[in-house]
């Protein structure tokens, strides 16, 4: 099983994309190197980094992409058809998951799914995220909101996303968040109707579902490391 390790944050970050700066440059990164067959041979390199504090998790995805597009500008629109990165996170082993798509223009499709079995609605049991709920997800896009027509030469782009313990606490129910705390979860990069689509995974995925909770990996939470000087790191 794929294991993340997620540190404390140093600082808050900046909520500029700084991939490598002061708060961002130390951070694990991992890739989104599982390509599903059904894609095109368009191979964008997908990383993501995470990191939590006292009060909700950061993330940071940094893409080297092409042929990339965003037209959906309402939130709950389905930004998986643009060019589109995803966090998926189950906080309790034996409970539901959220899902958390962000379009490189920013526009979020979000959800708590308890039961991820298909319908012609969306799923068996899910509850899509509220309006004020949303908005309680921060995020910040290097990308204009709406790209159309699609850029076709090389582009980097980022979303930096935190999300509050508060928010997931209203479905799950109290967190405790403490070292050696074991989240699962996974992350997606998709473009479904781009000119290339594709579907590329941190944890393999068995079939073209992201929505596949059985191929999760783990998310580690590790305790504050310390300075030269001995002194534990501030959140």
């Amino acid at each position: 099983m794929e294991r993340y390790p997620i540190y404390p944050a140093r600082e808050r970050p900046e909520f500029q994309g700084l991939w490598d700066g002061p708060v961002w440059g130390k951070a694990k990164a991992i890739e989104l190197s599982h390509f599903r067959p059904e894609s095109s041979d368009h191979r964008p390199r997908t990383q993501v980094k995470l990191l939590y504090g006292l009060e909700g998790v950061y993330g940071l995805f940094h893409v080297k992409d092409r042929y990339v597009r965003s037209i959906h500008r309402r939130h709950q629109d389905p930004v998986y058809k643009d060019s589109c990165v995803e966090f998926f996170v189950q906080p309790l082993i034996d409970g539901g998951y959220f899902n958390f798509e962000f379009n490189c223009g920013g526009t979020i499709l979000a959800s708590y799914v308890v039961d991820p079995e298909r319908t012609p609605d969306g799923f068996t049991d899910f509850t899509p995220l509220n309006k004020k709920e949303v908005r309680q997800v921060r995020v910040f896009h290097s990308q204009s909101q709406i790209i159309e027509p699609e850029i076709q030469e090389p582009v980097t782009w980022l979303i930096e996303f935190y999300i509050p313990y508060v928010l997931m606490e209203k479905y799950t129910g109290p967190l405790e968040i403490t070292p050696e705390l074991i989240w699962r979860g996974n992350f997606y990069k998709c473009a479904d109707d781009t000119s290339h689509p594709h579907w590329a995974a941190w944890a393999p995925v068995d079939a073209l579902n992201f929505h596949l909770p059985d191929c999760f990996g783990e998310f580690s939470f590790m305790p504050h490391p310390k300075d030269e000087q001995g002194e534990g790191v501030q959140t």
